[in-house]
């Protein structure tokens, strides 16, 4: 026990005598210009230079990246909407079609639990002209409509799914 209190008492005695650091405040009435002016948003005003924005984002829509869209998101959607199948079969049929944040999201899941048994008719899509990064699919089965996010990252990218969302009650 005297040990451990001169040891306590020299560690205290060295943290004492150690230099403290120097700092020196800001002063209180500091201000920081800006380099540039400040983009506003939507609707305030203009965010691109001289005040347009691009009718697409890169990448320009065409039937065939529509066609793909909606081959993407049935055949995963019809890989998901297996409950029967045996859950590392299930996540590694289900990930091709599968961003890698999907991937590590859909993982976890238990097939046992998905409500789908199979796709039911043709999906369809809701496209914003001003993204062809994006889209979301309408995918009918047997459990409702799941709505699927697909995103890509160029014009000959594959379409990848980010999200499955099951209908609402």
């Amino acid at each position: 026990m005297k040990k451990s209190l001169r040891l306590t008492a020299v560690v205290l005695l060295c943290t004492a005598c150690a230099p403290a650091a120097k700092t020196t405040p800001v002063p209180a009435t500091s201000t920081v210009a800006a380099s540039a002016p400040v983009s506003l948003s939507a609707g305030s005003g203009p965010q691109a230079p001289g005040g347009t924005v691009p009718a697409s984002i890169g990448i320009g829509w065409d039937q065939a990246s529509k066609d793909a869209a909606v081959d993407a998101a049935q055949k995963a959607m019809a890989d998901f909407a297996r409950p029967g199948v045996e859950d590392k079969q299930w996540a590694n049929d289900l990930a091709r079609w599968l961003t890698p944040q999907a991937t590590a999201d859909y993982s976890a899941v238990d097939p046992a639990n998905v409500p789908a048994t199979r796709v039911t008719g043709p999906a369809t899509l809701t496209v914003d002209e001003a993204n062809g990064y994006g889209v979301m699919a309408s995918v009918p089965t047997d459990a409702g409509t799941y709505t699927v996010q697909l995103l890509r990252t160029g014009p000959e990218a594959p379409w990848k799914v980010n999200r499955l969302t099951p209908p609402n009650p």
